[in-house]
């Protein structure tokens, strides 16, 4: 339970218990994987990092499986929309659990070539859409990096006109990051999601 609601629950049990009641019995033929991944769905559409956290170790607890929990927010699509979607499976992405990567559902991420290097500047930052993804890649000296071009907060598609020199500012919130190392320095925690990347026949590829 939250501050909130435990302050809540001590300040106002008169109003708070019976609401708590009315949360157990209309869920009570429910089994309790279902409740969870009900409950998860809920933390996506409020974007509560910690309830969805704690949420989805419940559904995992309770036999939900990684291609269920996919179902769930697929099938909630048309309430949550796109950009909650994405922001549930960025929070799946950074948590790194074993059951959620590609090669345990069974399938698999490829290179995907970017632009000629002859194309890149020596110096600076390109944004580049690719079969739908879009990408920063960042070159300062020897220094070449590729990020997705999602804000980690809450998945906010960042656009070029959002750099400043070496800096990436998210218009959604203001969290800025560092271009050099893709860490949040202002506002957030979380860093900008780094892709690998290679350089062959003379073009960039990123791997996703």
């Amino acid at each position: 339970m939250s501050r909130a609601l435990d302050y809540l629950t001590q300040a106002r049990p008169d109003a708070m218990q019976p609401y708590f009641a009315f949360l157990k019995a209309a869920g009570r033929r429910l089994d309790p994987k279902t409740r969870a991944l009900i409950s998860l769905i809920s933390k996506v559409h409020a974007q509560t990092e910690r309830g969805f956290r704690q949420y989805l170790t419940r559904a995992l607890r309770s036999g939900a499986s990684a291609d269920e929990v996919l179902d769930a927010l697929l099938m909630a699509f048309p309430m949550l929309g796109l950009t909650r979607v994405v922001w549930a499976i960025d929070q799946l992405l950074a948590l790194d659990l074993p059951e959620f990567r590609l090669s345990a559902l069974g399938a698999t991420a490829d290179w995907h070539a970017l632009l000629p290097m002859d194309e890149l500047p020596a110096r600076g930052t390109l944004r580049r859409e690719v079969r739908g993804r879009a990408v920063f890649i960042h070159r300062q000296a020897d220094t070449l990096m590729v990020y997705d071009a999602r804000c980690p907060h809450q998945s906010t598609d960042v656009p070029e006109l959002a750099v400043q020199g070496e800096r990436l500012t998210c218009p959604g919130h203001g969290w800025v990051f560092d271009l050099n190392s893709g860490a949040c320095i202002q506002k957030g925690k979380r860093p900008l999601l780094a892709l690998a990347h290679k350089v062959e026949d003379s073009q960039l590829w990123a791997f996703w």
